[in-house]
């Protein structure tokens, strides 16, 4: 089934050439002159992978710091206790615990963006998995959320540090800014995501890893980029 797109959509789409593959600074250039709308879009960048997402050596799964952040108020929690709670609160967790903390989520709180979890909370997160997993907030040592300095991973994650998984398909979405940064930092920040990835190559994959990979903001079509 096709998706029907508003009509300023379609006129804003007749400017971009579906498919020209443009350098990451020339596609930033050219999502930045499209049409505006009445809120700060967020900008994301969508890349296939040739990766065979069926097999469990091959998914790729991580977080990493953008240098300029994503300009999105991320709402993090922690499950932690003793100096690590302490640590966690005080770099800006929106709430910290264990048994309590997880019992709120099991009764259907889930306010909140990221969870990040000591690993001696791990007996409590654990039996979140049916409810954390499904929405991507199921803390992971390989996403960086499983830490024994809670407090750290706090800040990085407030800061504007983002996780990411690839779907079903093998495909990896993310938000790499706002449309309202300037030029360079958008750049800045999806050329260093598109080299922390390449660095992700499973050691099964064969052929080409990045398959392609297009820009776009919430309410823009996407640009195709030269990878």
């Amino acid at each position: 089934m096709m998706t029907k797109h508003s009509k300023r959509y379609q006129k804003v789409a007749e400017d971009v050439d579906a498919d020209a593959r443009l350098a990451v600074r020339d596609a930033v250039d050219k999502l930045k002159s499209l049409g505006s709308v009445k809120f700060d879009e967020t900008v994301e960048i969508a890349v296939r992978l040739g990766i065979d997402p069926k097999k469990s050596d091959q998914s790729v799964r991580g977080s990493v710091s953008l240098p300029h952040g994503t300009g999105k108020k991320v709402r993090v929690i922690a499950f932690a206790e003793g100096e690590a709670a302490d640590a966690a609160e005080k770099a800006g967790a929106i709430e910290v615990g264990g048994a309590d903390l997880a019992k709120k989520i099991t009764d259907g709180w889930m306010d909140f963006d990221v969870a990040v979890a000591h690993p001696s909370m791990m007996k409590h997160v654990g039996k979140l998995g049916k409810i954390l997993g499904p929405h991507g907030k199921m803390p992971s040592p390989k996403s960086g959320t499983v830490t024994e300095n809670a407090g750290r991973a706090v800040t990085e994650f407030i800061g504007g540090k983002i996780e990411y998984r690839n779907d079903s398909g093998g495909n990896v979405h993310v938000p790499v800014g706002k449309k309202s940064f300037e030029g360079p930092a958008l750049t800045e920040n999806i050329e260093a995501f598109l080299e922390h990835l390449e660095g992700l190559k499973p050691s099964g994959t064969k052929g080409i890893f990045i398959r392609k990979a297009h820009l776009s903001s919430t309410m823009g079509p996407g640009i195709q980029l030269a990878v």
